[in-house]
């Protein structure tokens, strides 16, 4: 997705109030796209964030042996790892976590969303969209994803920037979950960024203009190709059509700003920076969302998957699994927080991390947990959460909720809710019927003011 919208500017905002107002005032000839963008700009008495940075844990990161330790269960709840103390009271996190334990006074942790789908596709697009699915690879099935709907919602930032980033790229590449926007149209689907940005050559996702091409050339040709769009406009109008048009006019705008550019050359950060962040690609993804942020992006999805240490399913062998894969997490998650507070930006920039479920409570006979929706983790930070929370509980085990329980709808509206979106607002479906934003759910009252 590359958006070069204005803030309050994408015809996103119409509720149900709405809805009814124009059926009585008798204006059978609307279309939803003309209502649409009838709709005044909504929720600025919401929060404040000016941006999202969400680490995605594709797989279902265990939440037992990381955010919900059971340090007094059986060994085959507990499992392999040692707890340790934060500076934050009751919160224990895994010994391979050391940083989190610096910057917990700045979390809040939920220990109670739980679902019903414990197949990858299903949870996914649960966790994302806050639509339950139970084929959810079928394209006629999905809805759009969180950042998506932020893109749709607010635009970006600064004109001429995506409002949506996924770093490396969207998950749909490879795994088909749901980083996308679905019939809301590519305009505002993710905008991947393409390799690895601890590449020390990595420059963003190839949009530099080639060696012949001036701004002045590029602007030339954007003109001639508008000349023949006013011809072909005429001749014929598709939805396709008006959304293939509204991504090449993203993309003239993104390959012709210098700003936009400048905010993926990660290499321009000083050394300490980078290894504060850690030199390696989770490290680095998190350094470059905080600049893209910064430089006007809205949403930026970080998916959490490297070769070498895999993604975060761990049916077998889950000791040695997050030996390896939580230092990268715990240095890049904990730096961004610390970098962000340093900066002063931690109230205007939300940070999550979650995956599509949690794992099970007990160690099989693969040295591995399976999957388990019936209890999960979520870790947010900043954009105006209140701080230093943990969220309901989980029974002795980690099999289920105890106190408190909530659902991904839940999570999705508190999201919306700080980034000035209001959660009972409606987009419209395939057959352009208005639907809500999150079906089920409510912004956590213990996390919002």
């Amino acid at each position: 997705m590359l958006s070069s919208r204005s803030p309050n500017r994408t015809p996103a905002h119409i509720n149900r109030r709405t809805v009814l107002r124009v059926g009585a005032l008798g204006l059978g000839g609307l279309t939803i796209d003309q209502m649409l963008r009838m709709q005044p700009a909504q929720g600025a008495s919401r929060g404040k964030a000016k941006g999202a940075i969400l680490f995605w844990m594709a797989g279902g990161p265990s939440h037992i042996d990381m955010y919900d330790m059971k340090p007094h269960a059986t060994s085959e709840v507990r499992g392999p790892f040692e707890p340790i103390e934060t500076n934050l009271p009751g919160l224990l996190v895994n010994q391979h976590m050391p940083q989190h334990a610096k910057v917990a006074d700045k979390l809040s942790v939920i220990r109670s969303i739980s679902h019903s789908h414990a197949v990858h596709d299903d949870g996914s697009h649960w966790m994302q969209t806050g639509y339950p699915q139970l084929d959810a690879r079928s394209a006629g099935q999905q809805y759009p994803c969180e950042g998506s709907i932020v893109a749709y919602m607010r635009g970006p930032q600064r004109s001429g920037m995506p409002a949506y980033v996924c770093i490396p790229e969207d998950y749909q590449t490879h795994l088909g979950f749901f980083q996308t926007a679905a019939y809301l149209g590519k305009r505002y689907d993710a905008l991947n960024a393409a390799s690895d940005p601890n590449n020390r050559k990595y420059s963003g996702p190839g949009f530099v203009l080639p060696d012949d091409v001036t701004a002045d050339r590029l602007a030339d040709r954007r003109g001639l190709l508008e000349q023949f769009d006013r011809f072909r406009k005429e001749v014929e109008a598709s939805s396709r059509l008006r959304d293939a048009d509204s991504v090449q006019q993203q993309a003239f705008e993104l390959i012709g700003s210098q700003h936009a550019r400048d905010a993926f050359l990660v290499e321009q950060e000083a050394e300490a920076t980078h290894e504060l962040y850690g030199r390696h690609a989770w490290g680095q993804a998190a350094l470059l969302a905080r600049r893209l942020i910064e430089a006007g992006v809205r949403f930026v999805t970080i998916n959490l998957y490297e070769k070498d240490v895999d993604w975060w399913d761990d049916h077998y062998t889950i000791e040695p699994n997050l030996v390896k894969r939580l230092p990268r997490y715990d240095q890049a998650f904990s730096a961004l927080i610390t970098d962000l507070n340093q900066r002063g930006l931690s109230e205007d920039v939300l940070v999550a991390a979650y995956g599509e479920f949690g794992r099970a409570p007990r160690i099989d006979s693969n040295a591995g947990r399976g999957h388990w929706p019936k209890a999960m983790s979520v870790v947010l930070s900043g954009g105006g959460i209140t701080a230093g929370q943990i969220v309901g509980s989980t029974t002795r085990d980690g099999a289920e909720p105890h106190e408190r329980p909530l659902v991904p709808g839940d999570l999705l509206a508190t999201i919306y809710h700080t980034l000035g979106i209001d959660h009972q607002q409606t987009i419209p479906d395939r057959l352009g019927r208005g639907i809500p934003l999150v079906p089920q759910g409510e912004p956590i009252r213990e996390l919002v003011s």
